[in-house]
């Protein structure tokens, strides 16, 4: 899709489909022309990692920065208190001090592999600086007052809770107006002018160039990208499996990369626009391809992003591993392996606990189901008793048993 507006970012992230919606698109394209932005995205610290959901929110910040523009990334360690109604049918789970910091500890490693920080670079901030310390009278009255109860009852993410007739609290009800003056603070503090954010947002954002509009006369802008889901119509970042997190120690790099490789044909140019940094036309070439060639595609596809989030060289052992494990038949090093002591396979480990332990499978009840249906193999031989038991005598004269679910996940238990 060609783009009609002067400014490169404007140009770049409609041309490779991150936008959605845009608040005074002329406006916005001709401040992004003249001077560089500063822009911001908020995360919410609900977890230890962020998931492949959120990974069209660090691309957007990643080309913004590549723009010439400066990111803000927030980390929202003071509206992960309230919990963010969006989307949800039911109220988030209130997590502690120390929980939160632990899942801000885990996602912000994560842009460290995206964005440059330093002198210059992007700014790491969070909502809890200012949130945590105003005074509750105050605030009603200073920015309470703008809000209209009558229009955040049209939100849609008030509105979907409402229809269902499913609880929604006063404080879940309070985030869209601290959301919205997290807007106003950060324009205070470092000039921010743009929110960015995925489309289910749009309400929030908008409230925020509201209230900076009439609190500090400050003319702010939203853009928001398309909520992404498969062509198969599954949740970006959900597998069968779980989600698809972007930490290394909760999904390893080969099976991040055997992600992106079991892409669905008609996903592969979308997702490459998006995920890689590839240009345009060779993206249009490999968008092309049909049958076989198309893999070849896909394997692109998986080493670009598996490069972008890992490193060049979990990318490359991830592709080589990947390589041995499907086509040559051997055992390539990047395959995740769990230590087990000498010991436990002396006395016999049960096969549905070995499977549980590699993460293959959730539960022993899941290892059941998936036996039945001929699923699981140790050492490529189809495992057909729920009782069997693993010993010393599976172990290879290379000191690991491979165990497998289907084609595409694998793991190693390794001898201590």
């Amino acid at each position: 899709m060609k783009s009609e507006y002067q400014s490169e970012l404007l140009r770049t992230l409609v041309e490779r489909g991150f936008v959605h919606q845009l608040s005074d698109g002329p406006a916005l394209d001709k401040l992004a022309h003249t001077q560089q932005l500063r822009a911001y995205i908020g995360f919410d610290l609900t977890a230890t990692s962020l998931h492949v959901g959120s990974l069209v929110q660090i691309m957007l910040l990643r080309w913004l920065q590549k723009c010439g523009h400066q990111p803000i990334i927030l980390m929202g360690a003071g509206t992960t208190r309230i919990g963010d109604p969006s989307g949800k049918d039911e109220a988030r789970q209130i997590l502690s001090t120390e929980q939160i910091e632990a899942n801000k500890l885990g996602i912000s490693s994560i842009f460290e592999n995206f964005i440059e920080f330093g002198e210059g670079g992007a700014i790491l901030a969070d909502n809890s600086d200012w949130l945590l310390d105003l005074s509750y009278v105050d605030f009603l009255r200073d920015v309470g007052q703008h809000f209209s109860v009558n229009r955040m009852l049209t939100f849609e993410s008030v509105k979907m809770r409402l229809e269902r007739e499913q609880p929604l609290s006063f404080l879940e009800f309070n985030y869209m107006v601290l959301q919205a003056y997290d807007f106003v603070e950060l324009y205070r503090r470092f000039g921010c002018q743009l929110q960015l954010g995925g489309s289910d947002q749009w309400g929030n954002i908008i409230s925020g160039i509201d209230l900076g509009r009439r609190i500090e006369g400050a003319e702010l802008f939203a853009l928001t990208t398309p909520l992404l889901a498969t062509s198969s119509g599954a949740k970006m970042g959900k597998t069968a499996d779980g989600a698809v997190w972007l930490n290394a120690d909760l999904v390893s790099p080969y099976n991040y990369w055997q992600y992106w490789r079991n892409t669905d044909d008609p996903d592969v140019g979308r997702f490459l626009r998006l995920f890689t940094e590839l240009p345009l036309d060779e993206i249009s070439r490999l968008e092309k391809l049909e049958g076989q060639e198309l893999n070849e595609a896909k394997k692109i596809l998986a080493d670009e992003a598996t490069m972008l989030a890992h490193g060049l060289e979990n990318a490359v052992l991830a592709q080589k591993t990947a390589q041995q494990t499907f086509e040559q038949g051997t055992v390539g090093e990047a395959l995740p392996s769990f230590e087990i002591d000498r010991g436990e396979l002396e006395s016999g480990l049960g096969v549905l606990l070995a499977f549980v332990f590699c993460k293959l499978v959730s539960s022993n009840s899941e290892a059941r189901r998936e036996i039945r249906g001929g699923a699981l193999r140790v050492n490529d031989i189809v495992v057909r008793d729920e009782a069997a038991k693993l010993s010393l005598s599976d172990v290879t004269s290379d000191g690991w048993i491979k165990l497998a679910r289907g084609k595409k996940l694998h793991a190693l238990l390794r001898l201590l």
